[in-house]
């Protein structure tokens, strides 16, 4: 059930209200600050009490923590309810997710179904329940956005990594018909795909990786053994070393910022110079350079 905190009454003008999905750490955390510096009020999912705490901590009455698991498809809806019932939403920012690595040969299919059901169904399931409000917004005359969180991952795919790309490759997909079908609502939506970013997506998928590992028999630990090292050890240099989720809130910000913003953004040199690398070269030529080599 989404749970939220009462705050006390703004003085001044209403401000607009940004819903902002998986905002307990790493790129959701930096865009909630973002926009409470750019004067949005923001309703922040989180699912453990702590971090809606340390929000209200941070921020005060700038920010609505709710406390929602994405994949509770009841509980979404009533947040939508919630959401709706206060006011018009000027944007919804679509940021939860989940990398758990694993060969796709050996990876348990419930890992497969819990990479598309956080970071591909519930993406539109929280849509769903939050256009009413959206559209709110623009029944008074205001504009309405929706910014999904993509990654380079979903432009080129590479080993292990396979349950995850194949999740942001299907919201690439998602995003561009979401996008044909609200424009004669006027409802802008827009792709924001990150690189390395230095968050904890990476370290705890660098966790759950190694769990799936671990429950692979030896024959095939043995023939994976070096492409999952190789994973894991990204990401765990991801984790520490990626641009700063910073980077990214302030790409979201001005998304909602613009008056005509680029409907598909990379976020990172790395994502720059591998969406340049799917666009100039031949398919055979990146299937050569994203291919395993042991």
């Amino acid at each position: 059930m989404a749970t939220t905190e009462v705050h006390a009454e703004r003085e001044g003008p209403p401000m607009r209200s940004v819903l902002v999905t998986g905002a307990s750490t790493g790129i959701g955390r930096a865009t909630t600050a973002a926009l409470v510096a750019a004067r949005f009020h923001v309703w922040a999912t989180v699912r453990r009490p702590d971090d809606a705490a340390s929000l209200r901590a941070d921020h005060g009455d700038a920010v609505t923590p709710l406390l929602l698991d994405i994949t509770d498809d009841d509980a979404v809806r009533a947040a939508g309810n919630e959401v709706r019932a206060a006011g018009p939403l000027y944007a919804l920012v679509n940021n939860a997710g989940a990398a758990l690595p694993g060969p796709l040969e050996h990876l348990p299919l419930d890992v497969l179904r819990r990479q598309l059901e956080v970071n591909l169904v519930a993406q539109l399931g929280v849509t769903q329940a939050m256009l009413p409000a959206l559209r709110a917004s623009r029944d008074i005359g205001q504009d309405a956005r929706i910014v999904m969180i993509g990654s380079i991952g979903g432009r080129i795919a590479g080993p292990v990594l396979g349950a995850y790309s194949a999740a942001k490759f299907g919201l690439v997909g998602l995003t561009g018909s979401l996008r044909a079908e609200l424009a004669p609502s006027g409802i802008r939506v827009l792709l924001v795909e990150p690189g390395a970013i230095a968050t904890p997506i990476w370290s705890r998928g660098a966790s759950a990786g190694q769990e799936v590992a671990d429950g692979m028999p030896p024959e095939a630990l043995a023939r994976y053994r070096a492409q999952i090292d190789h994973a894991l050890e990204n990401a765990r240099r991801s984790a520490v070393r990626g641009a700063p989720p910073e980077r990214v809130a302030d790409v979201v910000v001005r998304a909602l910022l613009d008056r005509n913003p680029a409907p598909r953004r990379v976020v990172g040199r790395d994502a720059r110079i591998a969406a340049a690398m799917v666009r100039v070269l031949p398919h055979r030529a990146v299937a050569r350079l994203t291919a395993a080599r042991r």
